[in-house]
Formats: C-alpha cells, structure tokens, sequence
C-alpha cells in the first residue's frame, strides 16, 4: 500500500507545533534576567504609546473633533445642505414650468413672434445699437418670485418656523 500524503491541516498543524516548541525551547533557553528584560522593553514600548495618546488628548484632538460635531448638530448644517438641494431641484421645477408653460403663454399674449424669453427693445444710440434681453429678465424675476413663495409656503406648511422657536427657548 502507499502511504498516505499529510493533509493540508495536518501541515498547518506540524508546523504550528514545531514552532511553538522552538518558542518554548527558546523561553527554556532564556534567563530570568533576559525574560525580565524582554517585559520591560514591552512597558516601555505601551507606556511610550500611551505618552503619545496622552500628547495627542493634550493638544485637543478629540475636543476638537468634538467640537465640530457639536457645531454639525448645532447649526443644522445637514438640514442647510438638504435645504439647499432641495432649493436647486424647487429652482429647476420652476425653470421648466416656465419654459414649458408661461413663457409660451406670455408669448401668445404679446404682439410679435416668439416666446417672452427672445423679447428684446434694442436701444440706438448715433451708429451703435444695442439689444436689451427684457424677456429674459422678466422670467429671471418670476423665477425668483415663485421660487421664494414654493420655499415660503413649504416652510409655514409643514411648520418649521415653530422649529426654530422652540430651539430659542432651551
């Protein structure tokens, strides 16, 4: 019959034991006062660790850390980024009802061709001349205004004004 080849764990196994008996014979070999030795260069190597962390806790690290969490948690900083994204997506719903349905509406009341974005007055002045944008600025303004009452009303209707209220009176 042949012989059977060692498994894979058998190996591990081998090798493991091999090496905790040259661990073994090696502490065997050692001195009390080599052995002592050896601790004490571990607690000075944990207390130097421990000094570093010390400084560290000295400087602040971990109050200014804490610090800035306090300012995040304080100052709503995540309710401001939410706030400003939302506002952009508010912005971009307003730019596409304009340009989807009151500028075409507008255009149709106003004398002339186009829609009230391309309404322009050019202005002559001896041999120069130059086009003024009105349209434009006209729906600029009505951005800015519907905008601010779809903010105005979403803050009084879900009631995030009593919000800031009751934070002032702790």
């Amino acid at each position: 019959m042949a012989a059977k080849k060692p498994t894979t764990s058998a190996k591990k196994a081998g090798k493991a034991s091999a090496a905790k008996s040259a661990t073994s014979a090696t502490k065997a070999s050692q001195t009390p006062t080599e052995r002592a030795e050896k601790a004490e260069k571990k607690a000075n190597a944990l207390e130097a660790q421990l000094d570093k962390l010390k400084a560290l806790d000295k400087v602040g690290v971990h109050k200014q850390f804490g610090g800035f969490m306090n300012f995040l948690r304080e100052q709503s900083v995540v309710g401001l980024a939410i706030g400003l994204v939302l506002g952009t997506q508010a912005k971009a719903l307003v730019d596409q009802l304009i340009a989807s349905f009151i500028n075409p509406l507008v255009g149709l009341l106003l004398p002339g061709q186009g829609t009230l974005k391309e309404k322009v007055f050019t202005l002559h002045l001896g041999h120069k001349s130059a086009q003024f944008g009105w349209g434009a600025f006209v729906i600029g303004l009505m951005t800015f205004v519907i905008v601010a009452a779809v903010v105005y009303y979403v803050f009084k209707g879900l009631k995030l004004d009593k919000l800031d209220k009751i934070k002032d009176a702790k």
